[in-house]
């Protein structure tokens, strides 16, 4: 691995592990559960960094930055071939279209695990998330019908297992916080299987985070009073004070630079050293939040978290063996 691939996977890590903290803390310790207005700001920020970041040539959008939606669904298919961007590889309005279920599942990800984390232990609910891969894996077997390496396929036992177990040990059960959690890790699993089964695409992973942001603002904002949440942030009690703003725009910030470092690892290291540093970023993640925030850990408990860890090292070990060398 270069020096400049170490270099982007430490900062990845870095935002990874601080951007959860400081979910967490907004979600847990100052209570601010109000999901529609604290990730329509996260994403907001988001898609307002990455389009001052390709107006200064930072990154590259190909596609959907010149986007106009057409009058009707009809006119959009009907122009579908004549390109929406220039530069690069172009993208159509059908590439565009076929991408909004995407769309839909990446708000399903960041709703269902805003009320998943803000009831959830920081450790518990990166276990529930990494159960996703039990669900892409049963996929390619079952549907897909590909041969899938002996590693892989233990790798996501392990996951199940671990994933199923932690309600039955978990001396904080919350049926809520698994509830939101259990949404959340089948729309991770739905995305993977989406995103990977619409390769090669047109569209560039900052492609589909772009219209993953613009997507997740509109809707979002429209969600924000039929749920009760716009409401709600009126009577939170925390609403003027500093430490409330703060956190907010930093977990803004810190959330666009996870994307950002994210697709720059993936561009500069083979997958299964992406997969090892998302590990590294889990487990410094996990460890740090046992001791940053109150919680009871049994050891039935704890045995479930190192057998989810268990099986996502053997899936880095799965995806390093299968990758080019």
């Amino acid at each position: 691995m270069s020096g400049r691939g170490r270099l982007v996977g430490l900062a990845f890590c870095t935002c990874y592990l601080a951007a959860h903290l400081t979910n967490k803390y907004v979600l847990s310790v100052l209570k601010f559960t109000c999901p529609t207005l604290f990730q329509g700001w996260q994403t907001l920020v988001g898609g307002l960094l990455l389009h001052v970041s390709w107006k200064l040539g930072w990154v590259e959008i190909n596609s959907c930055s010149r986007f106009v939606p057409p009058p009707s669904l009809q006119e959009a298919f009907s122009t579908s071939s004549s390109p929406v961007s220039c530069g690069g590889t172009t993208a159509t309005r059908s590439d565009v279209l076929a991408w909004l279920p995407a769309s839909v599942l990446f708000v399903g990800i960041i709703y269902a695990g805003s009320r998943a984390l803000s009831r959830l232990a920081i450790p518990v609910f990166l276990t529930l998330h990494n159960a996703a891969e039990v669900i892409v894996c049963g996929h390619w077997v079952c549907f897909r019908k590909e041969k899938t390496p002996p590693a892989k396929i233990c790798s996501a036992l392990l996951l199940l297992a671990a994933a199923g177990s932690l309600p039955f040990n978990d001396a904080q059960f919350d049926p809520d916080g698994y509830f939101w959690a259990v949404i959340h890790l089948l729309s991770v699993g739905a995305y993977k299987i989406l995103q990977k089964s619409m390769k090669p695409s047109a569209l560039s992973d900052i492609d589909q985070q772009y219209l993953n942001y613009i997507f997740s603002v509109a809707l979002l904002a429209a969600a924000a009073h039929p749920t009760g949440d716009l409401l709600r942030a009126l009577d939170f009690p925390f609403l003027y004070v500093y430490r409330f703003h703060g956190s907010c725009c930093a977990s803004g910030l810190l959330g666009f630079l996870v994307t950002l470092s994210a697709v720059k690892l993936k561009s500069l290291v083979a997958p299964g050293q992406c997969a090892a540093w998302l590990l590294l970023a889990q487990v410094a993640t996990a460890g740090s939040s046992v001791l940053l925030f109150e919680g009871v850990l049994t050891r039935a408990a704890l045995g479930c978290l190192l057998l989810g860890g268990l099986g996502e090292a053997l899936l880095v070990f799965s995806e390093r063996r299968g990758a080019p060398r």
